[in-house]
């Protein structure tokens, strides 16, 4: 499920769903309250994978209150007025141009039969599909195997990086946008130039953004939505490494099995029946569902 659209892969990966209710994936450290003031316990939503959070949290707020909905929304909005299937023969037309791409990681991640799907679709889509505007291959049950140059650098063990938020790209972490770049450099620069590839990611990041505006309210029922993006992007990206199949390790814990303040869980014991570990439950269901929506057709 790796589309790369420019700063809407940000908004992208704020809904998809990891907390909704507690809104971070690690417990966060509680600050003790005064329960006979009727005080609301207090979060602490710093990661250690974000060393930059005072930076990043300015340029979320400067994509999210002013480049969206100032540009993005409005571009987008009027792309939507263009019908449906040729919105989703553009995108077909850009999935087909990754596809080379997506042979050369398989080939690097010794994937070889995802590299040879990835180069049997490139030929039918290329062919039968004119040019790849038309998806024949996964008409005909031949699905995309994606893999970018970051993912194959994560496979051998390159850290991942300082988390970072960028200005009108959105959030990443080093080898995650640095292999995008690669990516770009290894097969569409090369062959048919620049403003190709910068046309790729604008209609691409349109249809995105399209997409989620039905589940924007997600991200806007969440506790704090700096944080909700920051570990939304670090469930999005472990997805990615690990090909859906992310080691229980490497998941978020159940709040309830971590070393939370025993005064200040008592204190949440009392809200009205609030249970994290049905939280959990109901954002990995979550989770699925949004993949769903992102892999499936236009």
């Amino acid at each position: 499920m790796t589309r790369t659209p420019p700063w809407w892969l940000g908004l992208a990966l704020t809904t998809m769903l990891i907390l909704t209710v507690t809104g971070c994936a690690t417990a966060p450290e509680p600050i003790a309250t005064d329960s006979e003031q009727g005080t609301e316990p207090d979060f602490d939503f710093s990661d250690a994978r974000d060393p930059f959070e005072d930076f990043n949290r300015k340029l979320w707020d400067w994509n999210r209150e002013t480049l969206d909905p100032m540009i993005l929304l409005p571009l987008a909005n009027t792309y939507e007025k263009v019908p449906s299937g040729f919105r989703q023969s553009i995108y077909s037309f850009t999935d087909n141009l990754n596809e080379p791409v997506n042979f050369i990681n398989n080939v690097l991640q010794l994937k070889m039969r995802d590299a040879g799907i990835s180069i049997t679709r490139f030929a039918m889509n290329s062919s039968l599909g004119f040019l790849g505007f038309f998806d024949v291959a996964t008409s005909v049950g031949i699905t995309e195997q994606k893999e970018s140059f970051g993912e194959t650098l994560a496979t051998y063990g390159v850290p991942q990086g300082p988390y970072i938020m960028l200005p009108g790209i959105g959030p990443t972490v080093a080898i995650d946008r640095g292999g995008d770049l690669a990516d770009s450099v290894l097969w569409p620069n090369l062959i048919y130039g620049w403003h190709i590839t910068v046309a790729k990611y604008v209609l691409r990041g349109l249809s995105q953004r399209i997409e989620l505006k039905q589940l924007e309210p997600m991200l806007e029922n969440s506790i704090d939505e700096y944080s909700f993006v920051r570990e939304a992007y670090f469930s999005y990206w472990l997805d990615k490494v690990f090909d859906g199949n992310v080691p229980a390790d490497s998941m978020w814990d159940d709040p309830w099995d971590s070393d939370w303040d025993d005064e200040w869980k008592d204190e949440w014991d009392d809200q009205d029946g609030f249970n994290p570990s049905a939280a959990v439950e109901y954002n990995s269901q979550s989770w699925q569902q949004i993949k769903r929506e992102f892999t499936a057709p236009h």
